[in-house]
């Protein structure tokens, strides 16, 4: 929740103006707050990123005054939508019964959803943090069947590392981010599991991107702070680009 209208417009054509010279090999995704979704997908028309919303209502219509549906942010260009991020399960409480909700609403309208999942500090230090995980991830996502699965995207955020200044190492994270595919790999098979992205985001910046990147189950990041700021995103993306080129 940053950026008036204006400001809002300048970050996404410096952002769109900074990665339209480059040859690119990475997917972006830029997930701005509801009012300038428009906004946005009229950028992307003339760009290289695709635009997603940050939540979405788990209805599909009626009276839910305050709410967006997957039907109107798919109506204004979106491609993708983030469901469960930490703060929404932090601040609003949403659980996994309501998150699977919005997982199944988001595929009917034909919205890539990029689910969340992460654990708290304490649940790493009381060393729950892989039964949180598998929990999370049952009861949001497993429901779905092989076609559906291929749609998802998976992000991981270690609550404790967002908003924070700490971060995963790369070693917690390329733990967890196998813990995570060998679970897919579980319930879907190999192909699938290899073939799903799943991101990394807590606190990823141009200092740590590309030690995170080259991590081999880390497939890209779900950035935070770093993304207010056209040039930091931009470096983001740049180490982003020479991860895949040497991994």
């Amino acid at each position: 929740m940053n950026k008036t209208f204006p400001e809002a417009e300048e970050l996404l054509v410096s952002i769109a103006e900074g990665i339209d010279d480059m040859s690119l090999e990475t997917e972006i995704i830029i997930c701005p707050p509801f009012l300038y979704l428009e906004m946005a997908a009229d950028v992307a028309e003339e760009s290289c990123f695709l635009v997603g919303a940050q939540n979405v209502c788990a209805e599909e219509k009626g009276a839910y005054t305050g709410e967006i549906s997957a039907s109107m942010i798919k109506s204004a260009g979106v491609d993708c939508c983030i469901i469960g991020h930490s703060e929404r399960r932090t601040h609003f409480k949403e659980t996994n019964s309501e998150l699977r909700k919005k997982v199944d609403i988001t595929l009917a309208n034909d919205i890539l959803p990029i689910f969340c999942i992460g654990e708290h500090l304490s649940d790493r230090e009381a060393n729950k943090h892989f039964e949180i995980i598998e929990k999370q991830l049952s009861e949001g996502l497993f429901h779905l069947n092989s076609n559906q699965f291929e749609q998802v995207i998976i992000a991981y955020e270690p609550v404790w590392a967002i908003g924070t200044g700490l971060t995963a190492t790369p070693k917690q994270a390329q733990e967890m981010h196998a813990f995570i595919r060998s679970l897919i790999e579980k319930k879907y098979g190999t192909e699938q599991a290899y073939s799903t992205y799943i991101l990394y985001g807590g606190s990823c910046n141009p200092q740590n991107a590309l030690d995170l990147f080259m991590c081999k189950d880390v497939d890209g990041g779900l950035i935070g702070g770093a993304s207010l700021n056209a040039k930091d995103f931009i470096e983001i993306i740049n180490a982003a680009e020479t991860s895949s080129k040497n991994n």
